[in-house]
């Protein structure tokens, strides 16, 4: 039996993290939650899943447990709020700008 999961997704952003970025227009889809091979819930914002090793960590635990794909969310990740993956997804986005026609430009000699 699968788990139902709460998304935290509202058109196609996640407004409850301060500078999580959209994106909408950008022909990424956002991705919902998901359990990993080790029954750990990736990507619901709570970061609290009672089988993660977060809430059994000690000295002792060694942090690649944690490592690999399995343990990253496609579209909720903090690394989309870095400068760079903002910017990759301002570039994908600037091909769907108002105003824009395939071959004409439209704000050639308005400067």
């Amino acid at each position: 039996m699968e788990k139902e999961m709460e998304s935290p997704i509202f058109d196609e952003t996640q407004p409850h993290q301060i500078h999580a970025p959209s994106f909408k227009g950008t022909g990424i889809r956002m991705q919902p939650p998901f359990v990993n091979q080790h029954g750990v819930i990736i990507g619901d914002s709570q970061y609290n899943s009672p089988n993660s090793p977060l809430n059994e960590w000690s000295d002792e635990t060694d942090p690649s447990v944690m490592a690999g794909d399995e343990w990253v969310h496609p579209t909720n990740d903090i690394g989309w709020n870095t400068a760079e993956n903002r910017e990759l997804l301002e570039k994908k986005r600037s091909g769907n700008a108002p105003f824009m026609h395939p071959d004409k430009d439209v704000g050639y000699g308005t400067d």
